[in-house]
């Protein structure tokens, strides 16, 4: 047994020789092989690490370290830290970002200029305290005026320009995907399909996917004439530019998303000096969001429906005696608490409406008759939940968006209001019922007819910049965890150029009454550090975002002192006071809801803290800390 023993050390000594022979191994064209990198004892701001080498026998190495980057594949020239030791090497990397991931590269240089690397690996520094992360904080810094990259060859640096109208989910995989109307900065979406995607980890960064619908479903054409037919006219060709509007998507379940959509058909109802012709909502459905070529079309849900039967020869430019009474563009789809579904739908025709579904099929609960009758339309085609005017045919509200919030009990309707150019502007009111009556904040039935309150959004404008005007058409989401968003389109001023279109998220706080408050200044995943009282000492802007049409309502100066008095601005010497726990900021009586957001107009942009607030008299109140 001793004999074998020794027989099968001695053995192992030879293979062991042979192994450690440089004669056999593989260094490379530089002689060295370094493994992979080994990182420990990470922290929010620091990082260890080990690696280890082998060298040939005639190669002779003048350092030793570690590469380092937030991009892939770093080099000597990116980043790096010395080590010490020989075959074994070590080295601490500090001064990192918190809650960064970055890829690391051990590397040793040669006397005779080479270098060496060893394969890559990927750490995540810790979360950091939220003071650490507020001081390493960096704000956004994609163009505001896109133009020069607004061309479609330009798309994969779009992010959020040439946004309108948009639609917002949070799938499955965690990312939020965001879909919208055809129209873009000089036409440049028309080589790419429609209802245009893109999607965010993070709200801020956005990745543009292109096209959901390569081109006109095959329903649409035959469908009008059938209805054409019906009405006693003349078949239409299906010729000119058909518009592919306002989507709304909605994830349903896990694994099924439904995305209601509009189209416009072009022409007229019955050829010249008569109104124009119908527009339709479809349904496509896709299980899986992150495959932009998923969405498969369902077919037609609904169409315009008249009360005026066949008496269609009315004018075109006769608006306030508009052919149609509900108006088929501008889907909000929800599903209630009780498991109910619901399209919302309507613009500028006499108001919105409400329509259940088929909860299976996302179909129309009720059969569909024909789209007209005389004196009253269609009831199936829907139960009128808001109009802005009662028995007024033609009125500046549209793109409704209803959702629901469990914490208050309340569905809220958010409409945008008048032109889209410049006065573009956002209200919402509330119901306990989906199908209404929907109250504003000054308890006015709007489902009965009038104007909603409070004013949401408003062309504004802060110092230093020329502000932004066509702030509507929203959506309203939330990430699961009590977090709140508001996301519309943006537009610059006339006197820059008002046909960019700009996609804004906001964050939004809810107030003690539960009236959903959107910040003024967009969403830039500031950290949520608290807001002490000590920070509130200062110049503030202030805004009165009191409705008035077309005009950007400009900030005044608000000086708030250490004694708690306004030595300066709207409300100079009212007092004000700060409940810390609530972030609330009470001024002249005004509670202001504080959020961290991004100072956009500093130069560089930074994080600063804002509010908004609705006073007494329903008034509408923005802010910021000046810096």
């Amino acid at each position: 047994m001793k004999l074998y023993k020794w027989f099968g050390l001695l053995i192992g000594c030879i293979v062991l020789s042979a192994a450690c022979s440089d004669d056999d191994k593989n260094f490379g064209e530089l002689g060295v092989t370094i493994e992979t990198p080994v990182a420990s004892d990470t922290t929010s701001s620091s990082i260890q690490l080990k690696a280890t080498l082998e060298v040939a026998n005639d190669v002779v190495l003048s350092k030793r370290g570690f590469c380092y980057s937030t991009n892939e594949n770093p080099d000597i020239y990116s980043a790096t830290v010395v080590a010490d030791g020989d075959k074994i090497f070590a080295a601490t990397i500090d001064g990192l970002l918190v809650n960064t991931t970055y890829y690391i590269r051990a590397f040793v240089v040669l006397y005779n200029g080479g270098v060496a690397y060893s394969p890559q690996i990927a750490v995540a520094t810790g979360q950091g305290t939220l003071e650490e992360q507020l001081a390493q904080y960096k704000a956004p810094t994609y163009l505001d005026n896109y133009a020069s990259i607004s061309a479609w060859s330009m798309r994969s640096q779009w992010n959020l320009s040439n946004v309108h109208d948009p639609t917002v989910v949070l799938a499955d995989d965690g990312y939020y995907y965001m879909y919208q109307t055809d129209a873009s900065y000089g036409n440049a979406h028309t080589a790419g399909g429609h209802f245009h995607g893109r999607r965010s980890k993070d709200l801020v960064n956005w990745e543009y996917l292109g096209g959901t619908m390569k081109s006109l479903p095959s329903w649409v054409v035959p469908k009008l004439n059938e209805i054409r037919k019906e009405m006693g006219l003349s078949a239409t060709t299906g010729e000119g530019d058909f518009g592919y509007w306002a989507p709304c998507v909605r994830k349903v379940k896990s694994g099924l998303y439904r995305m209601y959509y509009s189209i416009v058909c072009p022409g007229l109802l019955n050829g010249e000096g008569t109104w124009g012709e119908r527009s339709f909502i479809g349904l496509m459905e896709n299980s899986d969001p992150s495959n932009n070529d998923g969405w498969v079309d369902k077919g037609y849900i609904v169409t315009n429906a008249s009360d005026k039967g066949l008496n269609f020869n009315i004018s075109s430019t006769d608006w306030a005696n508009a052919y149609y009474k509900w108006n088929a563009i501008d889907p909000s789809f929800i599903v209630t608490p009780a498991g109910e579904h619901w399209l919302i739908y309507g613009s500028w025709h006499s108001g919105i409406v409400a329509m259940q579904l088929n909860s299976d099929t996302g179909m129309p609960k009720q059969t569909l008759s024909v789209p007209w009758a005389e004196g009253k339309a269609p009831e199936e085609y829907g139960t009128l939940i808001y109009t802005r005017g009662a028995g007024n045919r033609w009125q500046a509200s549209e793109g409704p968006e209803v959702v629901y919030n469990v914490e208050t009990g309340y569905y809220y309707l958010f409409m945008a209001y008048d032109a889209l150019g410049v006065p573009y502007n956002t209200r919402v009111a509330r119901s306990k019922s989906i199908t209404g009556p929907y109250l504003g904040i000054d308890g006015v039935n709007v489902t009965g007819g009038g104007d909603i309150l409070p004013v949401v959004t408003h062309p504004y404008k802060f110092s230093g910049s020329d502000g932004w005007v066509g702030i509507s058409h929203c959506a309203i989401f939330d990430d699961g965890k009590g977090n709140w968003f508001y996301s519309s389109q943006g537009r610059l001023p006339e006197s820059i150029d008002n046909t960019i279109m700009l996609g804004h998220v906001r964050s939004m706080r809810w107030t003690k009454d539960g009236w959903p408050l959107v910040m003024p200044e967009r969403y830039g995943a500031v950290p949520k550090v608290a807001i002490t009282e000590d920070e509130l000492v200062g110049n503030w802007e202030h805004i009165d975002m009191s409705y008035s049409y077309g005009k950007q309502k400009e900030s005044s100066v608000m000086t708030l002192t250490s004694d708690h008095k306004v030595s300066l601005g709207t409300w100079k010497d009212a007092s004000w006071s700060y409940n810390a726990d609530t972030q609330v900021l009470t001024v002249n009586g005004v509670e202001l809801y504080l959020q961290r957001e991004v100072d956009w107009e500093a130069v560089p942009r930074t994080h600063t803290i804002v509010y908004a607030g609705y006073g007494s008299n329903n008034k509408t109140y923005w802010g910021k800390k000046s810096k």
